[in-house]
C-alpha cells in the first residue's frame, strides 16, 4: 500500500473504527525508503517502456551500437538498480498490510484491507492492459492475500521464515552462477555459446519490425503490450514463493524496530558494509562482463545480483543511518515522493508511454539505447522531487491514494488540507 493509511502508528492498528490517519501518524523511514525504491524501479522499467518485452530476456537481442554511453548506462543499472529497488518496494509493501490490515483478529481493518487489495488488483489489471505490461500492482494485490495470513507473526518467526525461504533463493542463485560454466564448459564449446546467448530468441531485426509496429498506431501498440503482459503475468505467478518472503521479511523488520530505526548503530554499520562489499564485487564481475563475457566471470556476475538483497538491505540501513546522524534532511527530500508512490508508480507510466509508444507523444519508442534513456530517467526523477512536496503543500495525499482511498472506504475522504 502507498497510502497515508499505510503509515499509521503501530498503536493505531487495534482501532475498530476506521479513521483517516493524520499527518503526524506517519513514519518517516517508510515514506523515505518507500520513495527511494519507487525513484529507482523506474531506472529498471525505462528499458522496457522505449523497447520491445524480448529486449529484456537477452542482451544479444539488442539492436543500438555499444558506445560507451550505452556500455555505462547498461552497467550502472545493472549494478545499482537491477532487482535491488523492487525487492525493497515489496518489503514495504509487507509492512503496508499490516499497518492497514492491523491483526488478523480486528475484523474491521481486516475487511478494509481486503478491499484495498481488491482495488489494487483492479487498477493493476487496467494498468498493464491498457497501459504498461509491466505492471507489478496485480502481482502485489494477489501476494498481499497471502500475506494477511501472516501478518500477526512475530518478528522473529516473519524473518526466519521469510529470511530462510530468501536465502534458498539466494544460494541457489549463487550456486547456479558459480557452478554453470564449470558445466558448460564440461558441454563444449557450442552447447555454452548457445546457453550464454540465452536460447530461442527474437534477432535484432525482428526488433526493429516490432519497434516499428508499435509506432504505427495505438492498435498495435495495445496488442503488442497485452502479448507482453500475458507472458509478464504468467512470469509473475513464479515470482509469489519469491515476493511473499520478500513481504515477510520487511514486516519482521519493521516489527522489530530495524526499518524505524531502532536496532543498535552496529547492525547498520554491519549491513551497509556487507551490501557494500557485494555491491563492490557485482560492479567489478558486470565489468569484466563488458570487456571480457567469459563464462566464468558471466557466472561471477550472476553468482553476485543473485545475493541483491543483501545490497538493498545495505542501502536502506544506509539511509536510516544517514537520517539518525545529521542528515535527516538530505534523506527527507524523499519522504514527499513516497508519502505519494502510488501516484508517482503510475505517473511514471503515464510519462514514459507517452513519451516512447503512444501516438500522442514524439513516439521515441526503439530510439534511445541504455545511457540516452538515463536522461529521461533523471529528468522524471527531478519532476517528481519537485512536484510532491509542492502537491503535498496543499493536499492531503496524492490524487489516485486519495481516489484508492475513497474506493476502499466507500465514501469520500476528504483531499484539501484546509479540509481535514
Amino acid at each position: 500500500m502507498t497510502t497515508s493509511d499505510a503509515d499509521a502508528a503501530p498503536g493505531d492498528r487495534h482501532d475498530s473504527v476506521l479513521t483517516p490517519v493524520a499527518p503526524g501518524d506517519r513514519i518517516f523511514n517508510l515514506d523515505m525508503l518507500r520513495g527511494w525504491a519507487i525513484l529507482g524501479i523506474l531506472a529498471v522499467n525505462a528499458l522496457t517502456f522505449a523497447w520491445p518485452f524480448a529486449i529484456a530476456l537477452s542482451e544479444e537481442t539488442r539492436p543500438w551500437a555499444m558506445t560507451t554511453a550505452n556500455v555505462t548506462g547498461d552497467w550502472v543499472t545493472a549494478v545499482f538498480f537491477q532487482d535491488k529497488f523492487r525487492t525493497l518496494f515489496t518489503m514495504l509493501f509487507g509492512v503496508s498490510v499490516f499497518l492497514v490490515g492491523g491483526e488478523r483478529d480486528n475484523a474491521a481493518r481486516g475487511g478494509l484491507l481486503r478491499r484495498r487489495l481488491f482495488w489494487l488488483g483492479l487498477i493493476g489489471l487496467i494498468h498493464g492492459l491498457a497501459f504498461w505490461y509491466g505492471d507489478i500492482l496485480l502481482h502485489y494485490a494477489y501476494c498481499g492475500l497471502l500475506m494477511m495470513l501472516v501478518r500477526s507473526w512475530s518478528a522473529g518467526r516473519l524473518l526466519w521464515v521469510g529470511g530462510g525461504i530468501t536465502a534458498v533463493w539466494t544460494v541457489l542463485a549463487i550456486g547456479t552462477g558459480l557452478l554453470a560454466p564449470v558445466l558448460m564448459s564440461a558441454l563444449g564449446p557450442d552447447f555454452a555459446a548457445k546457453a550464454t546467448a540465452g536460447g530461442p530468441q527474437l534477432s535484432p531485426a525482428e526488433i526493429i519490425a516490432v519497434v516499428e509496429q508499435v509506432r504505427s498506431g495505438y492498435g498495435a501498440a495495445l496488442l503488442q503490450n497485452l502479448q507482453a503482459w500475458i507472458m509478464a503475468q504468467g512470469a509473475s505467478l513464479f515470482l509469489i514463493p519469491v515476493s511473499v518472503p520478500l513481504m515477510m521479511i520487511g514486516l519482521g523488520l519493521f516489527k522489530s524496530g530495524y526499518l524505524s530505526g531502532r536496532a543498535p548503530v552496529w547492525l547498520y554499520v554491519l549491513m551497509t558494509l556487507i551490501g557494500a562489499a557485494n555491491l563492490a564485487l557485482l560492479g567489478y564481475a558486470e565489468g569484466l562482463k563488458v570487456t571480457g563475457g567469459t563464462l566464468p566471470v558471466v557466472g561471477l556476475a550472476t553468482a553476485a545480483a543473485g545475493a541483491a538483497t543483501l545490497i538493498t538491505l545495505g542501502y536502506a540501513s544506509l539511509l536510516i543511518l544517514m537520517s539518525r546522524f545529521g542528515l535527516k534532511a538530505l534523506t527527507a527530500v524523499l519522504v514527499p515522493v513516497g508519502q505519494m508512490a502510488f501516484t508517482n508508480y503510475l505517473t511514471q507510466t503515464l510519462i514514459m508511454v507517452s513519451l516512447f509508444s503512444m501516438p500522442w507523444g514524439p513516439l521515441w519508442y526503439g530510439t534511445m539505447g541504455p545511457g540516452a534513456l538515463w536522461a529521461v530517467v533523471g529528468a522524471v526523477w527531478l519532476a517528481q522531487l519537485i512536484w510532491s512536496p509542492l502537491w503535498l503543500a496543499r493536499f492531503r495525499m496524492g490524487p489516485l491514494e486519495w481516489l484508492w482511498r475513497c474506493l476502499s472506504y466507500g465514501r469520500w475522504i476528504p483531499i484539501l488540507r484546509s479540509a481535514a
